[in-house]
């Protein structure tokens, strides 16, 4: 009689990774562009193969059981492995460019090692990459100047563009900045369209805080120079507050910030195989970014 485990369905897996990263069946079907239903389905057939259960309510939340938290980092790994291997061996020769606009922080941190990966599965396609602020981007792709951007955006349904990581958005300030709750609080902010600064004065004017702008740049690094000199406060992603600035919050008297998004659009009409396979590539490795980033946090709250 046969002992061998069941294959895995790596349809499935994708399904299970993106319940555990969006902590619901909803958000997981809109990512994986499923019903509901279906995704329950998933769920169910793969906890029949394994034989075991991977979510379990707690309440209204949705988490992983001890058998989940082990299969997730491998079904990550399987996911990430099984993507390469389609794209080396099925789309060898795939070429052309493909423009992608994308802001600078983002692209700075999160999208080297992404493009590294991709480039290294298809080096025929050559990779025009512009960084901006999102308002200038979605001017520049309603030009049809871009065949892919990612845009910091409010938080949003799948109606437009497909969402691919939740920004944490903070105060930042130089250590040496001086900042009294009698006072104005001096900022640094990017220009009027930009979202941050939307969200960093919309923040304090509900909260009635005197502000003042003392700094305006449509540079992320104008910015950045203006902060670590100590002239203002600014607004940034919580992964992307460089070495040496500090975190300012309640016990500076400033509000909380509410969360933006990251969203990947794609230009309308027929996009060559070079761009779809770089926009399947984005999605997925940010899907992996995300639940990396989370399970970090998880395991930073239990040390």
């Amino acid at each position: 009689m046969s002992t061998s485990l069941p294959p895995f369905d790596f349809d499935l897996l994708r399904t299970f990774v993106a319940v555990a990263d969006n902590a619901g069946f909803t958000r997981a079907a809109e990512r994986v562009g499923r019903t509901q239903s279906t995704v329950s389905l998933h769920i169910k057939r793969l906890e029949d193969n394994l034989g075991r259960r991977v979510f379990v309510r707690d309440g209204r939340d949705l988490k992983l059981t001890a058998d989940g938290e082990l299969l997730l980092p491998y079904a990550r790994q399987l996911l990430r492995l099984a993507d390469e291997a389609r794209s080396r061996i099925l789309e060898p020769e795939v070429e052309g460019t493909v423009r992608l606009g994308t802001p600078e922080d983002f692209a700075t941190v999160y999208l080297p090692d992404v493009l590294a990966r991709f480039a290294a599965a298809h080096p025929r396609v050559a990779l025009d990459v512009n960084c901006n602020f999102s308002f200038e981007l979605i001017e520049g792709f309603s030009k049809g100047e871009y065949d892919l951007v990612l845009i910091k955006r409010e938080p949003q349904g799948p109606a437009d563009g497909v969402a691919v990581w939740r920004d944490v958005v903070v105060w930042v300030a130089s250590p040496k900045l001086a900042l009294r709750d009698s006072e104005p609080v001096p900022l640094a902010l990017a220009p009027v369209s930009d979202l941050y600064r939307k969200r960093a004065l919309d923040a304090l004017q509900a909260a009635g805080r005197d502000y003042r702008i003392v700094y305006t740049s449509p540079s992320s690094e104008g910015l950045h120079a203006a902060v670590q000199a100590g002239l203002a406060v600014t607004v940034m992603s919580k992964d992307m507050v460089p070495h040496g600035f500090t975190r300012f919050g309640s016990e500076r008297g400033l509000p909380q910030l509410t969360d933006t998004e990251i969203a990947l659009y794609r230009a309308p009409g027929t996009l060559s195989r070079a761009a779809k396979l770089l926009a399947e590539h984005i999605v997925h490795s940010m899907e992996t970014a995300a639940g990396m980033s989370k399970s970090s946090a998880s395991d930073a709250k239990q040390k």
